[in-house]
């Protein structure tokens, strides 16, 4: 009886403190030359292990409320302790009704440099810098779960992009690219900047409004569905005309650019006129996909 509550305590045990991500982690170091060194395979062992097993937020996931993710880091070079080259972010939730998991982040992040020693420990405090690493790691686990919040409820991702923030505030005292002003517009600084400024509102409207009334609706009604993600992205225009090619834009659309073709170019008739020269607008770069919607 005793095993059998000890059992039991356990399996409770891990229901409740389940981490929040099921992130697929990879280290391709093909372009150093030395791929196959064991250092590489260490590294990504232990990436996978603190992404997966670090407790990011106060909430409790259960098992199958983790959040599907993955993270490529790319080795371009090295020398010593010293690694070069970017990491590519994604994330997907799944769509109510359906077995279709939808893409909710889509970001790469270049100009990576960091220190790593093999075996050394990977820790995240949330007050204090401990490793460029640690921090890009962080930073992107952080707008994975933001992100995926907001499509859920309305601005639901606040808590989680504040410590993107914090990230990024104590981050850039370090001499790393990516967490300044002066690092351009796509940048780490740029992402979370845009997502909390009043100027870009209207893309976090847009991030429920198309998955939670859009998306989350069409196994029950797919041209209302379909309808309300129309809605959702005409609020673009909105924001691209106060601020015009926007870096959330094209964040937005290197995640969703071809799941907007598919879902306008069947199923229920609905107005593609009017979502057509939205979408020719605000994501010109993707026009070729817009042409092939003619439903």
């Amino acid at each position: 009886m005793r095993n059998f509550l000890t059992i039991v305590f356990l399996c409770l045990s891990f229901a409740s403190f389940s981490q929040e991500l099921n992130c697929n982690v990879v280290v391709d170091a093909q372009q150093t030359g030395d791929e196959n060194l064991p250092i590489f395979k260490t590294l990504e062992k232990q990436l996978t292990e603190f992404v997966n097993n670090t407790k990011w937020t106060e909430r409790v996931f259960n098992p199958q409320e983790r959040i599907n993710c993955s993270m490529i880091l790319n080795i371009t070079d090295y020398s010593g302790e010293i690694f070069q080259g970017s990491i590519q972010v994604q994330s997907s939730r799944p769509v109510y009704g359906s077995s279709y998991s939808t893409p909710i982040y889509n970001f790469n992040d270049k100009d990576l440099t960091f220190k790593y020693l093999e075996f050394q420990n990977l820790i995240f405090n949330s007050n204090q810098f401990e490793s460029n690493l640690v921090s890009v790691i962080a930073f992107h686990a952080y707008m994975i779960l933001g992100l995926d919040a907001d499509s859920f409820s309305e601005n639901g991702g606040d808590v989680y992009f504040n410590e993107a923030q914090a990230i990024v505030n104590y981050s850039q005292q370090e001499n790393y690219k990516g967490w300044k002003v002066a690092d351009g517009l796509q940048s780490k600084f740029s992402l979370i900047d845009n997502l909390l400024s009043p100027t870009f509102k209207e893309f976090r409207d847009v991030m429920y409004q198309y998955h939670r009334d859009g998306l989350d609706v069409m196994a029950d009604n797919a041209k209302t569905g379909k309808e309300k993600i129309a809605d959702a992205i005409k609020l673009f225009e909105i924001m691209n005309n106060r601020r015009p090619n926007s870096f959330l834009l094209r964040t937005f659309f290197d995640a969703k650019a071809d799941e907007i073709e598919q879902i306008f170019s069947e199923g229920p008739n609905v107005n593609i006129a009017s979502i057509k020269e939205a979408l020719q607008k605000v994501a010109p770069t993707y026009s070729s996909k817009w042409r092939n919607i003619k439903f």
